[in-house]
């Protein structure tokens, strides 16, 4: 078991469970989980790879666009609807595109993503608390998530 000064860590091979600076944190197989770093989301917004492991509240009376970083072996994101929007959909677009793999559960259906570009939070068909998550594995992200209502959600690659 190792112990990092800086906080109280534990590393325990593949698992590792404790609060490190900047909030708590499991990292299961290099994979970051649950930092306990939430940031409330209003604006426009390109993301880093120093913003791994972060939950996104999406709260803005007009949607805006996400931009993810490029892909990266173990980045984690997580967006979710925490205002309703009624005039312009959130966003959440890939850096490269034709990335975007995975499924969502939209008002019970599945919805496939298969090498699309971004994910749509629909505006006027938003419930607060819709969700989807991210991870990459340094080629491609994989998403799944779930809306409430129906087109709450969409995947498409417009380009």
């Amino acid at each position: 078991m190792a112990m990092n000064e800086d906080s109280t860590y534990s590393n325990f091979s593949n698992v590792e469970i404790g609060t490190a600076t900047g909030g708590g944190a499991l990292k299961v197989g290099g994979v970051y989980r649950n930092l306990g770093k939430a940031v409330t989301v209003a604006a426009n917004t390109t993301l880093t790879a120093a913003d791994n492991g972060k939950t996104y509240y999406l709260n803005a009376a007009a949607g805006k666009t996400i931009i993810l970083p490029a892909v990266a072996a173990g980045l984690y994101f997580r967006f979710v609807v925490a205002a309703a929007f009624a005039t312009d959909n959130w966003v959440v677009d890939s850096a490269e595109g034709d990335n975007i793999d995975g499924s969502i559960e939209v008002a019970g259906a599945v919805v496939v993503a298969g090498a699309e570009d971004q994910i749509n939070f629909v505006a006027s068909a938003e419930a607060l608390g819709d969700y989807v998550e991210l991870e990459s594995d340094g080629v491609q992200w994989f998403v799944h998530g779930m809306a409430a209502l129906t087109g709450g959600i969409t995947v498409t690659d417009p380009s």
